[in-house]
């Protein structure tokens, strides 16, 4: 198997020589000890200048480390990474909408940012090539890839949080971002949070259904589920061994005897609830009596200093800090102390293992990674771990004091807490945060997450969505003297409407069946669930065959009556189910109830999408406890749950009209539940077409019913 992995950045920095970066990334893919043949693509971080320089650093890439450079232009490190990425998605993906910005621009660099991406892993692909794609920056890769190999395994990561879809619908470009994301076979998230933000968002911006880990949509499934990110936790237990970090511990012991420390590590954002925790810590000093006993240590990595904001936040950090020191200092003490810089492993590891407290309060983080890593250095558990509610880490560190970091008075009181608790029950916490830590490294994480996706089997079928795919099945018909199309309706020929009645036929379906009538050799069945009434009124002076409520009856061309398929079914059902979908109807407002001679139908199309969900499962189960042992079906199509004779399908109707006549090709087209049972009748010229989202027993799929009037255009102009 060859691996394909993509992010934003290659794992480097560029200087005089090229240094390798230690993250948890890259020690899970190097550490993945599975049989594959491993490729890295990504912008080597800098704007190279000459394509004589860029030849020279991607030769060196690929032959000491097999990383893939792709250049980005100074615009586009301006649009993509710094404005549309950091400027636009990355405060609203923290629930920060009010600080996002956005240019028309920015979102066309994003644009063809990601189709670079796409063109250059298009280079590397082979049968059984693996596509792992990490991150915000890269969401429309997904389906640009799929849109040019269909076949392709693609997963995604999303190393940040989800929002909530009223937060998340507030981005102007939300509907192309989630469709992106679909491209993929699966998409992993931290937590569990983000997995229903984001299907919640799916449902409402596109309308496609999901089960707990799979998403329906035109191209086929997409899996969803919780792969919580670890940290490289042997690189911290080996450094815990080195003479390097022992000297190091010794002398901050020295440095900060008789002190208790609390401290925080994190790249300097508006996100890591910075300003929020200053209050805390200027409140809690107010009350503290021996001031000269605590120092609280701020690690601020630089970060985005070109971003205007950035710029903003640091200054009021540095005034901030400034003002509790200049109220709280003593002469033997000056109570926090702010690096606003990086520093060196064997001094962060120290730092950790000395600390009494690590305050680590985040207003959103998609899962926080110094809270780990402060646990594994904490190898004597003497230190208390203060985390935020909101770092996704706080689904699995249960041992930690879990706070709100908007909540100033439950900061200071859990800090006196946490500073006073007892050694043996800081241990004992400590203890079990730490062997979950060191197991659920981020080793597992990567192994975990690419086997997850290997296992999937592949359950996308034939998209027509390029000429070329469609000129495939139009040619299925070349030659053919004798052919039967079994047409659906709504969702098939038509778009849905809200309301059932407005569905009426366009110009162009007309057109389409017009063209069908002129051909000899052709028999055209409109099959639907509608009343007959609905496709008399529609399509009588058309010369096709109708077939209404699913097969119940059916009317042959030029007819004036309508004959049953087969015996009338009963109907002493229908009063209790009648009953059972009125009450529905004042639970969920916009739904309406419609009643047909041999089904009833519960439409909920107009009502809020998750209420409107909630609702049918609900009302399926009760269908299935009053209507057990009964001859009858429930089907639940796209926005309906309809109750019919399990005698009456559209799969009897399909056999009953082709048992007697030969058909050089069976034609049959649906797009929901009720229609799969035309795609499982075993003709051997059957050609089937599913038309939307939805696992399906067709061989092929169309978008949506726009798609499948080109479609049949196609076939009647190879038929004439």
């Amino acid at each position: 198997m060859d691996l394909v992995n993509i992010s934003n950045r290659l794992p480097v920095t560029l200087g005089k020589t090229i240094r390798k970066s230690s993250g948890g990334l890259v020690t899970a893919m190097e550490n993945l000890n599975l049989d594959l043949q491993f490729r890295w693509i990504g912008w080597p971080g800098n704007y190279i200048d000459g394509e004589e320089a860029q030849d020279a650093l991607t030769a060196e890439l690929v032959s000491e480390y097999d990383y893939i450079p792709l250049f980005l232009s100074r615009k586009d490190i301006a649009a993509y990474y710094q404005g549309f990425s950091n400027s636009s998605l990355w405060p609203v993906f923290h629930y920060m909408p009010n600080l996002m910005q956005y240019k028309e621009s920015w979102w066309d660099s994003y644009v063809k940012v990601n189709q670079l991406f796409c063109r250059e892993t298009l280079k590397y692909l082979h049968d059984d090539t693996v596509v792992w794609i990490h991150d915000y920056h890269l969401m429309l890769l997904p389906r640009m890839l799929r849109e040019e190999r269909p076949g392709l395994k693609i997963g995604f990561f999303l190393h940040t949080p989800f929002p909530s879809y009223e937060v998340f619908r507030c981005h102007p470009n939300r509907e192309q971002l989630v469709e992106g994301l679909l491209g993929a076979d699966l998409v992993g998230f931290h937590t569990y949070g983000y997995v229903r933000h984001f299907r919640s968002a799916v449902l409402r911006l596109l309308g496609y259904e999901s089960d707990m880990n799979v998403i329906y949509h035109e191209h086929g499934n997409t899996h969803t589920n919780v792969f919580p990110i670890g940290i490289n936790a042997s690189k911290f237990l080996d450094e815990l061994q080195s003479k390097t970090y022992k000297r190091k511990l010794k002398q901050l012991t020295t440095v900060y005897k008789g002190k208790k420390i609390v401290l925080s590590v994190e790249r300097l954002d508006y996100t890591k609830g910075i300003r929020r925790r200053l209050d805390a810590i200027d409140a809690f000093l107010k009350e503290y009596k021996d001031k000269d006993s605590i120092v609280f240590i701020f690690i601020s990595v630089p970060s985005r200093g070109d971003v205007k904001e950035y710029r903003l936040f640091i200054e009021e950090v540095e005034s901030l800090v400034g003002k509790i020191n200049g109220t709280h200092a003593t002469v033997e003490n000056i109570p926090v102390h702010f690096m606003h810089k990086s520093i060196n492993f064997h001094e962060l590891c120290a730092l950790y293992a000395l600390a009494d407290v690590a305050l680590v309060t985040p207003l959103f983080d998609g899962m926080n990674l110094v809270a780990k890593e402060y646990i594994v250095c904490q190898n004597e558990g003497k230190g208390m771990l203060i985390l935020s509610e909101f770092a996704g880490a706080a689904d699995e560190l249960f041992g930690a004091e879990i706070v709100n970091p908007y909540n100033i008075n439950q900061l200071v009181s859990t800090l006196s807490k946490a500073l006073s608790m007892g050694g043996e029950e800081k241990q004992k916490r400590m203890e079990t945060m730490r062997k979950h830590v060191i197991t659920y490294d981020s080793t597992h994480w990567a192994k975990s997450f690419l086997l997850s996706l290997q296992q999937l089997d592949n359950e996308r079928v034939h998209t027509l969505s390029a000429n070329s795919s469609m000129d495939e099945i139009v040619e299925v018909f070349a030659g053919k003297s004798s052919c039967a199309l079994f047409l659906d309706y709504d969702g098939t020929l038509r778009e849905f409407e809200d309301v059932p009645g407005a569905a009426s036929p366009t110009d162009e379906i007309y057109e389409i069946l017009g063209s069908f009538a002129d051909i000899s050799g052709v028999d055209l069945f409109i099959i639907s669930g509608r009343k007959r009434e609905d496709l008399e009124r529609w399509f009588k002076d058309f010369p096709c065959t109708l077939i209404a409520e699913h097969g119940l009856v059916y009317m042959n061309p030029g007819a004036s009556t309508w004959e049953h398929l087969g015996d009338p079914p009963e109907q002493a059902w229908k009063s209790d189910v009648l009953a059972l979908f009125h009450q529905y109807e004042g639970m969920c407002p916009g739904s309406l109830t419609e009643e047909k001679s041999s089904s009833i139908v519960w439409h909920y199309r107009r009502c809020d999408p998750e209420l409107g969900k909630i609702k049918a499962n609900q009302l399926l189960e009760e269908l299935y406890e009053l209507l057990a042992k009964q001859p009858l079906e429930v089907h639940q199509g796209h926005k309906i749950i309809e109750v019919s004779s399990m005698y009456v399908n559209k799969g009897a109707s399909v056999r009953f009209f082709t048992d007697n006549k030969h058909y050089d090709v069976v034609f049959c087209a649906g797009d929901d539940y009720t229609d799969e049972s035309m795609f499982q009748v075993e003709l051997q010229n059957q050609l089937s077409v599913k038309v939307g989202a939805g696992t399906t027993r067709a061989g092929w799929r169309v978008k949506d019913p726009r798609k499948l009037q080109q479609l049949l255009h196609g076939i009647a102009a190879e038929l004439k």
